[in-house]
């Protein structure tokens, strides 16, 4: 698989070049794509060169700000043209030069990214002007919650995420997220669904800081239709990974009367690269159907030869009264990017409903190459 770093390379930036040429009449193509393959450029990382290509850029942009804005909006206009879509990753640099170069001009740069995200989200380069400008700048979001086009609404939810990955966080939303919540009602129920996703993701990110803030939004909408449900379990899923009491509540998840039997490790020793293996049998004993959400927990060994839990989710189901279910799973070992592995005691507990059932143990066992 190619590195993803290389959509930036010669072909694309032969393209932002013709377009950069129609927006700036003394453009110079040579010396621009001179700079932008540099010699370093080949060992340069994703996020590095994205910003390369925005600091390049400005070498040849107006130095006055609203300006600069102008030209952003003509050079999407041209890509537009030209067939290129939103949605399109490698021009994310363009929040990030209205981030670095735009955070002194508020006006212009609310305008424009306005602008700008439409065509490459532009969450990541919002939150440093809600950490400036506060309040004005939440002020402003609120207002895009209301924008006809989707991606706008998103940009007031994503970028507003306390805990957004790979960005800075918002500290004083992760203290107290009450401001969010009129972003977040507003758009509980939008028609779009990856703006709705928006919205459970930032109730997620409030979740892991101010639990009962989520359980009183969820306990507002809850059962309104299946819709708002999918939305407002999705928000809970740290709370429902958590074993949260009140929102396992919530959705009706009830471990009385729930039995695990026949619970059994079937690789007692696993090495590097293979699959642990395990089994076991959940039986309801109750003498009514009920919802059954299955999950395991994976104590992984750490360098300090401690271990660490980690929740996996197997599946949900209804299952009637006296009805068993078997369930057979494996867990894979092989080399990851996200995760360093090593040998020693790990660890597999059954989790029915919230309730943790007693750990078993397997030996990974480290081979060579």
């Amino acid at each position: 698989m190619e590195p993803f770093k290389n959509l930036y390379n010669e072909r694309f930036y032969l393209t932002l070049s013709i377009h950069l040429k129609a927006c700036l009449p003394d453009f110079d193509e040579q010396e621009f794509m001179a700079l932008m393959l540099c010699d370093n450029f080949e060992v340069l990382e994703l996020k590095e060169r994205m910003s390369h290509t925005k600091a390049v850029m400005h070498q040849f942009m107006p130095t006055d700000f609203p300006q600069a804005a102008d030209i952003l909006v003509k050079l999407i206009a041209s890509l537009t043209d030209a067939g290129i879509t939103e949605g399109s990753v490698e021009y994310m640099f363009l929040p990030e030069y209205i981030e670095t170069y735009g955070i002194n001009h508020f006006q212009e740069s609310v305008e424009v990214m306005e602008q700008v995200t439409q065509f490459t989200s532009g969450e990541f380069a919002v939150r440093p002007f809600l950490i400036k400008y506060g309040n004005q700048m939440l002020a402003q979001m609120i207002l895009w919650s209301q924008h006809e086009h989707y991606l706008v609404r998103r940009l007031a939810t994503e970028g507003s995420r306390p805990r957004l990955p790979w960005a800075i966080a918002l500290q004083e939303y992760k203290k107290d997220p009450v401001e969010l919540l009129p972003i977040l009602h507003r758009l509980v129920d939008d028609p779009t669904e990856i703006v709705r996703r928006s919205v459970a993701n930032n109730l997620n990110d409030i979740a892991k800081d101010n639990p009962q803030v989520v359980i009183a939004f969820v306990k507002e909408y809850l059962g309104t239709s299946e819709q708002f449900d999918r939305t407002l379990k999705h928000a809970c899923r740290t709370l429902l990974k958590q074993a949260c009491p009140d929102t396992l509540a919530l959705f009706g998840y009830d471990s009385t009367g729930i039995k695990l039997t026949e619970f059994a490790i079937l690789t007692n020793e696993v090495n590097f690269g293979e699959y642990a293996q395990f089994s076991f049998t959940v039986k309801n004993t109750s003498t009514r159907s009920k919802k059954i959400r299955l999950e395991y927990g994976l104590y992984f060994m750490k360098k300090n030869g401690q271990l660490s839990k980690k929740v996996f989710k197997i599946s949900e189901r209804n299952l009637g009264a006296n009805e068993s279910h078997q369930v057979d799973r494996k867990q894979s070992f092989k080399a990851i990017s996200t995760r360093v592995f090593y040998p020693g005691k790990h660890q597999v507990s059954i989790i029915l409903n919230g309730k943790e059932f007693a750990a078993k143990d397997f030996v990974l066992i480290a081979t060579s190459d």
